[in-house]
């Protein structure tokens, strides 16, 4: 299928695995906020709960089912009866009835059978249909499970009812040129839609993503900033602008107004956006290098891969050790200040000195004294 062609259904986790990180808890209004903003971007699906966590839970996703999103909602239960009938009446659009698809989790953690597991993926999936419940079946662990009971594992979930099976890559092992074969893989051996779940643990959750895109894959899971678990998940917006800029295809969302949700989510989890991560930390659209600013200077497309503004940013000239005069003399213009060749040469040594010496770049007053002294 040509790529261009396709469109990829987003599923943000933020409120269900996001909030599965160490130590993060949210707020009632900040998850009401994190959902209208996630809302208002155009993401299509929202993963908002475990509704088997307790009556304050169950109570958060009912306040935010009503809000009446043009989103739809997805709750996580584990394949568990007692767990399914606390998904009921939650006006929940969908649930995701998750189980263990690897030997490793089927031994060691069920101490069950595969036979047993299918067994009860066919039980399971027909007592949600008959509460009135559309069924994503997931499968915890896919990505060490063998592939032909994998295929066995769909092939049951499709027969039981279910609409949709979640690969999740539960410990983060995987790597992109396998997510692409087991995908295939699947996507051959059922009719299901196909979700990828991917955990950043070898720091390749928005690669493997990508991949499973490219392999059939009907819809992504993605965290905002890439929080989850461990090492996190894929995040949203690599996700997004990666499908869009790499693949040309479409999620819908907007993410001209990404830094205040990422600064939100940033503040209510209590997870620091590292300066370098991608598309949203401080200095990624920073650029010292003399020969880079020049050629920015020149034309953005010199040096820019990604256009800042698909994430609402804008590109940073800042002055450091590495800077040319052709930076100096863009510093000054932003202060209103026109400087020559010759003087932005005078200034630019004082430039490179105060930097190596307060590890920091220097203020409008600086600048202005460094002139002063030349």
């Amino acid at each position: 299928m040509n790529q261009r062609s396709r469109s990829i259904v987003i599923d943000d986790t933020t409120l269900r695995d996001g909030e599965q990180s160490a130590g993060v808890a949210f707020s009632l209004e900040e998850k009401l906020e994190i959902a209208r903003r996630l809302a208002c971007m155009g993401v299509p699906e929202l993963e908002i709960g475990i509704p088997a966590m307790g009556g304050q839970e169950r109570d958060e996703i009912r306040a935010i089912t009503a809000l009446n999103l043009p989103c739809r909602m997805v709750v996580w239960s584990r394949m568990r009866e007692d767990d399914l009938r606390l998904c009921r009446d939650l006006n929940a659009d969908l649930v995701d009835l998750s189980i263990s698809a690897s030997d490793q989790h089927i031994r060691h953690k069920l101490k069950r059978s595969r036979t047993w597991v299918l067994k009860t993926i066919e039980r399971m999936v027909v007592k949600a249909r008959d509460l009135g419940l559309n069924v994503c079946v997931g499968a915890e662990d896919a990505s060490r499970a063998d592939p032909d009971f994998l295929a066995r594992f769909a092939e049951t979930a499709q027969s039981a009812g279910a609409e949709r099976i979640r690969f999740a890559d539960t410990v983060g092992v995987m790597e992109p040129f396998g997510v692409l074969e087991a995908i295939r893989r699947l996507r051959a051996a059922t009719d299901l839609d196909i979700e990828m779940h991917a955990h950043d643990d070898l720091g390749l959750a928005t690669a493997n993503t990508l991949a499973a895109a490219v392999a059939g894959a009907t819809h992504l899971n993605t965290t905002v900033n890439g929080l989850g678990e461990r090492a996190g998940n894929a995040a949203l917006e690599e996700v997004v602008v990666g499908l869009r800029q790499l693949y040309g295809i479409e999620t819908g969302i907007d993410l001209s107004n990404f830094p205040d949700l990422s600064t939100m989510v940033a503040e209510a989890s209590g997870d620091t956006i590292g300066t370098r991560k991608s598309l949203i930390g401080s200095a990624v659209f920073s650029h010292e290098a003399g020969i880079h600013v020049d050629g920015l200077l020149k034309d953005l497309n010199n040096y820019q891969g990604i256009d800042p503004t698909v994430v609402g940013r804008c590109h940073q000239l800042v002055l450091g050790k590495h800077s040319g005069t052709q930076g100096v003399i863009h510093a000054y213009r932003q202060l209103g200040i026109t400087l020559n060749r010759r003087q932005a040469a005078s200034v630019l040594p004082l430039v490179r000195q105060f930097v190596s010496r307060n590890k920091r770049i220097p203020l409008a007053v600086e600048l202005d004294i460094f002139l002063q002294t030349v």
